[in-house]
Order: structure tokens, then sequence, then C-alpha cells
């Protein structure tokens, strides 16, 4: 059977993949390497095929190394997320699988962090949270449109003095009564 889109994306390393060349970075197999040194060659170069047989990234270039070609990967526009139509046509079981294979990347993320010799949540900044609140659609779509500005910001960024820091964002809605009491 066919992955879907989601199936592909929503894999812990492959999520790591599509982070590394996220904010239009072009990153060849050695670069990409280096950047997520845990993960074994041979799985990187598994994982590159199954995101670029699914167009969820794209040989950008091909350069010629000492008889060998090397490619360089980049995310096409839109390649690597799903698109409204997508997530309108999956049911709730398709969503609770994606959200499944979501939560193992946000707990691999975070095992990862933990097992770091000197991690320190509060030099960190690091912390894990909820908060439920209520707005009107209007004053949600403000608070969305400002996380997403100061968030672009930060992701133009380049790594020189930088640390990488991940923000896991999730959302959910109960539906408002239409008949209180």
């Amino acid at each position: 059977m066919k992955e879907s889109k989601a199936d592909i994306i929503l894999h812990p390393v492959r999520m790591r993949i599509i982070q590394t060349l996220v904010n239009k970075r072009n990153l060849t197999v050695q670069q990409i390497g280096e950047k997520l040194a845990d993960i074994p060659q041979a799985s990187l170069y598994r994982h590159l095929k199954k995101l670029s047989d699914g167009g969820i990234i794209e040989v950008v270039e091909e350069n010629k190394v000492r008889g060998t070609v090397e490619k360089v990967y980049g995310l096409p526009e839109q390649g690597a997320s799903l698109s409204e139509e997508e997530l309108k046509n999956a049911g709730p079981e398709e969503h609770m699988g994606f959200f499944m294979k979501f939560m193992a990347t946000v707990m691999d993320d975070f095992e990862r962090y933990v097992n770091q010799e000197d991690f320190n949540f509060v030099k960190d900044g690091t912390g894990y949270s909820q908060a439920s609140f209520y707005a009107s659609d209007e004053e949600y779509l403000e608070f969305v449109t400002t996380i997403n500005s100061s968030l672009m910001k930060l992701i133009g960024n380049g790594e020189e003095g930088r640390r990488k820091r991940t923000l896991t964002t999730i959302v959910t809605a109960e539906k408002k009564d239409e008949h209180p009491e």
C-alpha cells in the first residue's frame, strides 16, 4: 500500500531531515549527516530517497565531485506540509494516526534533549506546559499571526552563535455550546 504524504513526513527521522532544510537551506547528504550525526548514513540515504520519491524534498543541484555526483537537497514550495484539502479529507482515524506519529517525533526530540550530559531546563529555557484560554476567532487569528511573525524572524537566523531550539505547538478547540443553559 502506498504511503500517504502525511505518513512520509511524520516519521521522526524524516521530520528531522525536513527541519534541517527549513528556511530554504540547500544541503548535501554530507551536510545533512553532519547536522544529524546520530542517524546512520545508510538510514539517512534511505529516508532521503523516501522523501524525494514522495515529492517532499527535491534535488536542487547536482555537483560532480571526484567522478561521482553529489546531490544537494532542498524543500520545494509547500512540499513538507499537508494541504488544506489533504487535512479536510482525512478522517478521525487518519488524524489520530498523524497525531500519534507527530507525538513520537516530539518524544524523540525530548529524549535526545534529556539524554545530553549537560541539559539544564532553567538555563536552556526548556519546558512544557498547557494553557487554556477563551478567544473569539478574530482574537485567535491575531494571536496566531503574532506568533507566526515572530517565529519567521527566528527561522531566518543563521546558526553562528546560536543554539537550535524547537517549538512544538498543538492547538485544539472545544465545540462551542450552541444552547447554554
